[in-house]
């Protein structure tokens, strides 16, 4: 039995398209149903769709053998216990830093609100820029205007709503898109199995 964790949201729905290319479908019935575990079109294949921030984790402890995520995800992770072995350019955005203009970034200790805490952290210890991370889980936007921060980091694909909110955005940490992860253990015991998937995949992308 090959067990696969998918994000749900956004990614979901760009990576059902691409997984029936591949030849593994999941119906509608199923998908629509409230099982944890779902299956699809092949006996030995079943499917858990867990929050992004998740995924990772059932991946790294074995409770999937396989898994699609956000780099973003992965990055906070630490992607511990698990390859990433596949890009499949999908739900493409940026983690980037935000503000209302540059000079806010020239603060002695920066006030940054993210979710992102680890990448956040990572990437201002390595400009050697002290810092203060304000975890937020959401209306990230809100904290500059409202002075919880001086910045935020945040993924941004179109930009809009920075803009609506009059930020702007200034550093690049990183390009996001969405990951084929790989249990470590699993990739030495279904080695065959997951390598058969991975071509499949990559033929359609």
């Amino acid at each position: 039995m090959l067990t696969i964790a998918l994000s749900k949201g956004r990614i979901l729905a760009q990576t059902l398209p691409l997984l029936k290319k591949a030849g593994l479908e999941i119906a509608d019935s199923e998908l629509n149903s409230r099982k944890l575990i779902l299956d699809t079109n092949l006996a030995e294949v079943k499917v858990i769709i867990i929050r992004a921030t998740d995924v990772p984790v059932f991946v790294q402890h074995g409770a999937a053998d396989m898994g699609i995520a956000g780099k973003d995800v992965l990055l906070e992770h630490g992607a511990h216990g698990l390859f990433e072995l596949l890009d499949l350019g999908i739900a493409k955005c940026r983690l980037m830093v935000a503000a209302q203009s540059s000079d806010h970034l020239q603060e002695n200790i920066l006030k940054v609100a993210t979710k992102y805490v680890n990448s956040a952290k990572q990437y201002f210890q390595q400009k050697g820029q002290p810092c203060e991370i304000i975890k937020l889980y959401g209306a990230m936007e809100l904290a500059p205007i409202v002075k919880l921060s001086h910045c935020i980091v945040d993924l941004v694909d179109t930009g809009n709503t920075l803009k609506a909110n009059g930020l702007i955005p200034l550093d690049h940490i990183a390009d996001i898109s969405s990951r084929l992860v790989v249990n470590s253990a699993s990739f030495k015991t279904k080695n065959t199995q997951i390598k058969s998937w991975i071509n499949a995949i990559e033929k359609n992308i």
